[in-house]
């Protein structure tokens, strides 16, 4: 995806290598091989805080119709639809911006009681209404299995939460996204006339877990985001979990086989907090990806995603391009990723950035890492650090973590 330019060069190993914005995003010639020495650690301030969310009214229940849902397994620990999320031992403070919503007045409840009434037709309507939502699926755990994808409506809202109460899961069933809000997509309404920097929706998900969602085949704005699509507004995500999500397995920018964000109110950041990415795999970007968007990433855990595109950015002559980011794939101008008491292990990236692959065109992004751990993540093509991919302003900060 092209939605910034610049060309800059950079110093790699003892080369030095041609670099433009979305496209190319790494050296021109193949980089393999090619690799700096590791950090260390050093002293870094705190990131900024963007502001938190609203209330909303009275609450609709019993939206479910016909039997979609099952019963899941109870969980146990890291089993689907638990509330085993995150990395218990990270103890980075959470601010305001980043903390779950209070949901406890919802808007519209999803279910009236039972497994078969939490339907897949039940949770697009609710998500298309918007407010606050809650789940109402009976004691047990609960697998919702999506037969269409959820897509927020741009004018209802402005809030759109999404609380499974640690019991859902909402299930793309490998065959389709799960959730979509696009501000600048017709289709979903246009409400401004800046979509790609509104302050609304605010979408937040909570407390829920997104497996086997699939968005291959899906290009709308670059395509990407195999379980969540986001572009405008805001968006965080709180307690949740991510299993097993897929996009596209090629593409020099595409990426994100959990989530893909593009553009945010004014650039504020994504947060993540206390949540759980594992099995993802996409072109780029095994769990997270983004262009031109900041991230915090609290106290959570990336774990055995992939990265499995060839030929990097620009795609290498011959190739359809892609392998960067195992983790995560950031690519713009200025945005900054903050990871903090966050564990990013065993994921693997075919060209660049086992863990992070970041890339700055203009050389003002910044990546802080901050009492987190990260190891066993091979970049199969070219690295900068152990597991990082980095072009940015200065060095990467590292305080308090292991890099290996």
């Amino acid at each position: 995806m092209r939605l910034r330019s610049s060309i800059a060069a950079v110093a790699f190993g003892v080369a030095i290598a041609n670099l433009a914005a979305c496209s190319p995003s790494v050296p021109s010639a193949d980089p393999r091989g090619a690799q700096a020495p590791a950090s260390g650690t050093s002293a870094t301030p705190s990131a900024g805080q963007a502001p938190g969310a609203q209330a909303t009214p009275a609450a609709q229940t019993g939206l479910g119709s016909s039997p979609t849902s099952s019963p899941s397994p109870k969980p146990t620990g890291a089993s689907r639809g638990g509330r085993g999320t995150g990395n218990p031992t990270g103890r980075v403070t959470v601010p305001a911006a980043g903390q779950a919503v209070d949901t406890s007045k919802p808007t519209r409840t999803v279910g009236n009681g039972t497994a078969d009434s939490c339907t897949s037709a039940a949770v697009i309507r609710a998500v298309a209404a918007g407010g606050i939502i809650t789940f109402d699926c009976g004691p047990d755990p609960v697998t919702i299995r999506m037969t269409a994808t959820a897509k927020v409506r741009n004018a209802n809202g402005p809030q759109v939460v999404l609380d499974g109460g640690g019991k859902v899961t909402l299930s793309g069933q490998g065959k389709r996204r799960i959730l979509y809000m696009n501000t600048c997509d017709a289709l979903q309404g246009w409400t401004t006339s800046h979509c790609d920097d509104q302050d609304h929706p605010q979408l937040t998900v909570q407390n829920l877990t997104f497996a086997d969602g699939d968005s291959t085949g899906q290009r709308t704005d670059g395509g990407g985001g195999g379980a969540i699509f986001v572009r405008g507004g805001r968006f965080k995500v709180v307690n949740s979990r991510f299993v097993d999500n897929r996009c596209d397995r090629s593409g020099p920018d595409l990426g994100g086989a959990a989530i893909r964000v593009l553009d945010q109110h004014d650039d504020q950041p994504v947060y993540v907090v206390n949540s759980t990415f594992t099995g993802g795999s996409c072109a780029n970007g095994g769990a997270l990806s983004s262009i031109g968007v900041s991230w915090v990433v609290l106290n959570s855990v990336l774990r055995d995603n992939e990265a499995v595109g060839e030929g990097a950015n620009p795609a290498r002559s011959g190739t359809p391009g892609g392998g960067s980011g195992g983790a995560i794939y950031c690519d713009g101008n200025k945005f900054s990723v903050r990871l903090a008491g966050t564990v990013v292990e065993d994921n693997d990236a075919r060209e660049g950035g086992g863990a992070v692959f970041f890339v700055s065109n203009d050389r003002t992004g910044t990546l802080r890492i901050e009492n987190s751990t990260l190891r066993r993540n091979p970049s199969h093509g070219f690295q900068t650090h152990p597991g990082i991919f980095y072009q940015g302003s200065g060095k990467p900060t590292f305080t308090a973590s292991t890099i290996r």
